[in-house]
Formats: C-alpha cells, structure tokens, sequence
C-alpha cells in the first residue's frame, strides 16, 4: 500500500513539472555547390599564324602563346582553389 502511494506521489510530480524548452545549435558541414566564375580561353597568339610567315614572327608568336598560357593556368588554378 505504501509503494502504491509512493508511486502515484512520484507520477504526480512529472505531471505537474513543465517540460523544459531548449534550444540546442548543432554545426554540421553541408557540402555547397562552387559557383566559380567560368574562365573563358584567349584567343592564342598562334592561331592566326600562316605556313608562309617568317620565322621570326613564329617564334614571336610561340612566345606570346607561351605568357598567355602561363596566366591561363594561372586563372584556372586560382579559380578551382576558390572552390576548396
């Protein structure tokens, strides 16, 4: 008889207590699509050269095509590691 009031003593204390409200911030990492800008190709000092040009102009042409690609790259790596 005791315990049988015991325990109805005990239930009428959970019932009476409001339950407590809390807000918890949990961080997880979300993966995010990269929305880097598109690096347009230049248009390579080479394509318009001719079979009939001097050698001159060639090799005036490969070196311009050769900085040109440098900062090509330059962009590209810039760009995918925007996105790291």
């Amino acid at each position: 008889m005791v315990g049988i009031c015991a325990f109805a003593l005990v239930l009428a204390g959970c019932a009476a207590r409001e339950p407590e409200v809390r807000t918890v911030r949990v961080e997880v990492p979300v993966q995010v699509p990269c929305k880097a800008p598109v690096v347009p190709v230049p248009a390579w000092a080479t394509d318009s050269l001719k079979k009939t040009d001097s050698l001159e102009l060639k090799v005036r042409a490969l070196l311009a095509e050769r900085r040109q690609r440098i900062g090509y790259e330059r962009l590209l790596v810039a760009t995918v590691s925007a996105c790291q």
